[in-house]
């Protein structure tokens, strides 16, 4: 890796030193300096674009350009004709101001090359050809070649260190915006420009009475001739893996036109290409938004999802993937926008992975485990969505959404325990949601604006469980906790869950615009929240009669049947002010809070009343630079989960009985955050401190079988404080061709909890470090160096672990004789405590494509992935009752 490193910085000192910078002013005609001014240098040997600049505020521009070099340099800006000179560079830097006149009737001098990146108010047009070589495959390609731009390892888009949060081609939704299904199938060769909408503001009407700062959109204008016609590619393969057969068929087709648009998008392949994972499928909104979303309340429904092995990078065993995806828009008349998707996704996946163990506190008596896993899961997801926007004018909009949600899913498990022997484990769902959304915006005249949001969800879970344990001395005494009949050649024990969940979370916002610098609003909400939970454990005997469990312990409770309302109604108010750089957003909102659950013949009420302020200020330095604060007191609410009494089995060594006393949480949360993106020198800096600190938070209590890993866990309301703190910070700077990155983040979090009666507190460091250096060369092979180092520090009371993790990669393309296209990557990775090393393991792919000139119709490829054979991975973790490292085979 020092190698590695080595011959990058000498590359870029290298570079550096051939070149020379061209520097100075662009003033108008009276001498005023111009701000975002565009200035490019054309090679005249060659006539390629060689450098641009846009101006700083006080008109300022450097590019960087080769010594002894004639250059023609054009300098333009809206309104004004464009300056053309020449100008032959020596080995000294140069230094030129210009001046533009004001030309109404702009006859400028024609620009023979488009500027790369042109900056109009709030929105950074990039122009995707000037950044290109070549390479480039999909819309994530593009993005990470701009300035300011990146992919993220989630497939989330970032501009200047903020999330995207909606992509769209030609000022149409690409399925709700949603990023990563944007980055991984857009096809490459069909964009023109990258338009990113900074203060985006979904209503236009609410652009001028809400902060959007954080607010970022991203429009892709495609090419001529990807208009009113189908354009895409379809990709098909097949190949070998061992003794296993390979296959993939990937067909993407686009139609855009103004009045609508169809995007469709299949994949089927077993070579571990998952395009739409569930952890996808669980983060995808639709588009939705909890109109909650500022009111101080957190009420959280909770998931009955299975407990899913996760994939680690897409790696597995064996992978098999099934994904198809459709999107419309269409606009029968101006004032009336209909969209929609559906997306349908099936994945088969085996996985294994071996896992050591260790407990809280020694001196508890948990036993160290060591754990061998192997799994088959089965996953059927689908979801569709329609929406209808109605604007019959500026002063009125009208939305309606409806989402569904459907999943079919499955998991078995062959497990071996070293303290209670092999178990069979499986889990089943058939669960499904319907989100409706309704909002009318209405704007009075230019002093009062009115807004309606109302959102309701509907939401059915029946997860199944079922764990069949072999080595029954291991299990004995939990079985007789559980009631269950010994003797039998096995304990086979089930249960069924069904939780119905409906909430509503609606609210009325009034702003009064008191003048250009303040405004008030006014919010009038409610929520209501309603959970039925039903559940049962019952053993399966030798000769199939199914008995119910009569357990022991928690009062003899293996059933539940529980109801719980929750309501919220309140009162907000923000006062929203200007001065100067800063603006000011205080607010106060009051809440009148019930809840109650039913269960087991008696009712658990709680009534109360609280007030809980906020507040926000931004400073806002300069268009690219801001400091912003943030301050909330917020409630939290469990959900129906936590609350029933009845006997619950999370897996066979996890046993959970509610507390139906729960009361709420009460948390204090604070953030700082600061970002600059210099378009001068093209330096992206940002950094994030976060805070939370949260009274009577819902912790367990643990019981753990004597001598075992089985745990009997019941929720309490914490009288202690817990607390979390994070701090990140990111450099990015593009020096010529050369960009490089380094970013820090460090995370610790303090929580409270008993574990066989004794209290325990557990702290958690954890710090990631990571270095890049990459190319952009329009005419010459790319690379990106990276260096990741983590650091996982676990203090558990009596028991510390530390583990380390180092990770340098190198992912190199180039396009040879404008036909061939190379790709490879390459990522080593040590895994060690302080001891010493646990394990390193190294991953390689690499590929080779043909296509025979850019316009050509078909594309040829061989790719081949995990060339060095790597069977397994590792990685570590930590929970609130113990620390584990994993290995994971591949």
């Amino acid at each position: 890796m020092k190698k590695l490193i080595f011959l990058t910085l000498f590359l870029m000192a290298f570079a550096v030193n051939g070149q020379i910078k061209l520097e100075g002013v662009v003033k108008d005609s009276v001498g005023a300096p111009l701000e975002l001014a565009n200035v490019i240098a054309i090679n005249k040997q060659t006539q390629k674009l060689e450098s641009y600049g846009i101006t700083t505020p006080e008109g300022r521009y450097r590019l960087s350009v080769e010594k002894n070099t004639a250059y023609n340099i054009q300098v333009s800006y809206i309104g004004m004709k464009t300056h053309q000179t020449e100008i032959i560079t020596t080995t000294d830097d140069v230094v030129k101001n210009f001046s533009l006149e004001y030309d109404n009737a702009l006859e400028a001098v024609e620009l023979v090359y488009e500027m790369p990146v042109t900056v109009k108010g709030d929105t950074i047009v990039y122009n995707a050809d000037s950044f290109t070589s070549g390479t480039e495959r999909k819309l994530e390609d593009v993005l990470n070649k701009l300035p300011g731009v990146e992919v993220n390892d989630d497939g989330e888009i970032e501009v200047e260190g903020k999330t995207v949060g909606k992509v769209m081609v030609e000022g149409k939704d690409f399925f709700d915006g949603d990023s990563k299904i944007a980055t991984k199938n857009i096809p490459a060769n069909a964009i023109d420009k990258v338009e990113v909408l900074k203060n985006y503001a979904e209503i236009g009407q609410l652009s001028g009475v809400t902060n959007n700062q954080d607010n970022i959109a991203i429009n892709i204008k495609l090419k001529e001739g990807k208009k009113n016609f189908w354009f895409g590619n379809v990709t098909g393969g097949s190949g070998v893996a061992d003794d296993a057969g390979l296959y993939l068929a990937q067909p993407k087709l686009f139609y855009y036109s103004p009045e609508y648009s169809i995007n469709v998008i299949g994949d089927i392949n077993n070579i571990g290409e998952v395009a739409f994972t569930r952890r996808d499928y669980f983060n995808f909104t639709g588009g939705f938004r909890s109109p909650s979303r500022n009111s101080g309340t957190n009420i959280n429904l909770g998931s009955n999802s299975l407990g899913f092995l996760t994939a680690q990078n897409n790696r597995a065993k064996e992978i098999n993937t099934k994904f198809g995806a459709a999107n419309f828009s269409y606009s029968p008349k101006e004032t009336l926008d209909l969209s929609g998707f559906a997306i349908f996704s099936n994945n088969k996946t085996l996985m294994e992975e071996h896992r050591e163990t260790q407990y809280t506190d020694p001196e508890l008596g948990i036993p160290d485990e060591y754990t061998e896993s192997n799994t088959v899961q089965r996953s059927d997801l689908g979801m569709l969505k329609l929406s209808a926007t109605y604007k019959p004018n500026t002063n009125n909009q009208l939305d309606y959404d409806v989402l569904g949600r459907v999943s079919k899913e499955s998991q078995e498990q062959l497990f071996y325990s070293s303290v209670n022997g092999d178990v069979n484990e499986l889990e089943s769902a058939d669960p499904y949601s319907i989100n409706q959304n309704f909002n009318y915006y209405y704007t009075l005249n230019d002093k009062n604006i009115f807004a309606v949001e109302a959102q309701s969800l509907i939401q059915d879970e029946d997860p199944f469980y079922n764990a069949f344990i072999e080595d029954k001395a291991n299990y004995d005494d939990v079985a007789d906790a559980l009631g269950l009949n010994n003797l039998q050649s096995a304990y086979n024990v089930s249960q069924e869950k069904r939780v119905k969940s409906n909430q509503l979370d609606a609210r009325l916002d009034y702003w009064h615009i008191l003048n250009q610098k303040s405004d008030l609003n006014i919010t009038l909400g409610i929520i209501y929240s309603k959970q039925d939970f039903d559940s049962n454990i019952f053993q399966t005997l030798d000769d199939g009669t199914q008995v119910e469990a009569m357990p022991t312990i928690n009062d003899g409770l293996s059933t539940n049947d529980i109801g719980y309302r929750f309501s919220d109604v309140y009162l907000g108010a923000h006062y929203r002010l200007k001065s100067g750089l800063f603006t000011f957003t205080p607010g106060l909102s009051a809440h009148a809070y019930s809840s109650k659950n039913e269960q087991f013949n008696e009712e658990y009420i709680d009534n109360f009343f609280r007030l809980l302020p906020d507040f926000n200020v931004i400073l806002q330095l300069k268009k690219s630079e801001q400091i912003t604060f943030n301050y909330a007191m917020q409630t939290d609410f469990t959900d129906v989960n936590q609350l029933a009494r009845g006997l619950v089995l999370n897996s066979y060594s996890s046993i959970f009985s509610g507390n139906p006393e729960l009361e709420s949480a009460l948390s204090h949360n604070l953030n700082l955050s600061y970002f600059s993106f210099n378009m001068f020198n093209y330096t992206n800096v940002r950094a994030r401190i976060n805070y939370s600190k949260t009274v009577d938070r819902i912790r367990t209590s643990s019981q753990f079988v004597p001598g075992g890993v089985v745990r009997v866990s019941s929720p309490f309301n914490s009288g202690l404080a817990d607390e979390t703190a994070s701090v990140s910070g990111n450099i990015d700077k593009t020096i010529g061709k050369f960009r490089s990155t380094l970013n820090a983040n460090l995370s610790y979090n303090k929580f409270n909890q008993f574990v066989n009666n004794q209290a325990s507190t557990n702290e958690n460091y954890a710090q990631t470090y990571r270095a890049r250096v990459r190319t952009n060369f329009r005419e010459a092979p790319n690379f990106e160096l990276g260096y990741r180092f983590t650091i996982k520090d676990n203090d558990q009371g009596a028991s510390r672990t530390k583990f380390y993790t180092n990770e340098p990669s190198i992912d190199f393309d180039a396009l040879i004789l404008k036909k061939l296209t190379f790709k490879t990557n390459y990522a080593h990775n040590r895994f060690s405590n302080e001891s010493g090393t646990l394990n390193t393991f190294e991953f390689w792919d690499a590929s080779l494509s043909f296509r025979n000139n850019k316009d050509s119709k078909w594309e040829y490829e061989l790719k081949a992935t995990n060339i060095l054979d790597t069977k397994s991975q590792n990685t570590s973790s930590s929970s609130n009752l113990s620390v584990s490292a994993t290995e994971y085979y591949i």
